[in-house]
């Protein structure tokens, strides 16, 4: 009887830490115009969504969407998140998902600066369509539609 009560305080400490580690805020780099209003707003949505987000600044951001393999679709912004990159205002529903998938993917983006999307606006349901950037950022159909 004492074996089976200490596999049970065992098993339920191993899932209290199991569920602190994952509640814990999953870091992204969030890379932007220093003027850019809109890009805060979005690293601020991040925020409330349980992101730990840092903000870089650049004067150009061609060479980082370059580098990141995010030109093809460009935004505002380019964020790295888990080896992934999300370009623009790209909704938490979508980050979620490719983050629980994992599939084999450069990233998602919503190419250029959609009025109703994250940061920039109210959001419209059924309005934005993400795209999937395959392994060379170039876009490859639609992600998901939110």
């Amino acid at each position: 009887m004492q074996k089976f009560f200490t596999r049970l305080i065992t098993l339920g400490t191993v899932s209290l830490l199991a569920s602190q580690l994952s509640a814990a805020p999953m870091n992204a780099t969030l890379h932007k115009d220093p003027n850019c209003g809109c890009c805060v707003e979005y690293a601020h949505y991040l925020e409330d969504n349980g992101f730990n987000v840092k903000m870089i600044d650049h004067a150009n951001m061609t060479p980082i969407k370059q580098r990141l393999g995010t030109a093809q679709a460009a935004s505002c912004h380019t964020v790295e998140i888990e080896g992934y990159v999300v370009e623009g205002h790209v909704p938490v529903a979508a980050i979620n998902k490719m983050l629980k998938e994992q599939p084999d993917i450069k990233g998602l983006a919503l190419p250029g600066m959609p009025f109703n999307s994250p940061g920039m606006g109210p959001e419209k349901k059924g309005s934005l369509q993400v795209l999937e950037l395959d392994a060379q950022g170039k876009p490859n159909g639609i992600y998901i539609t939110l």
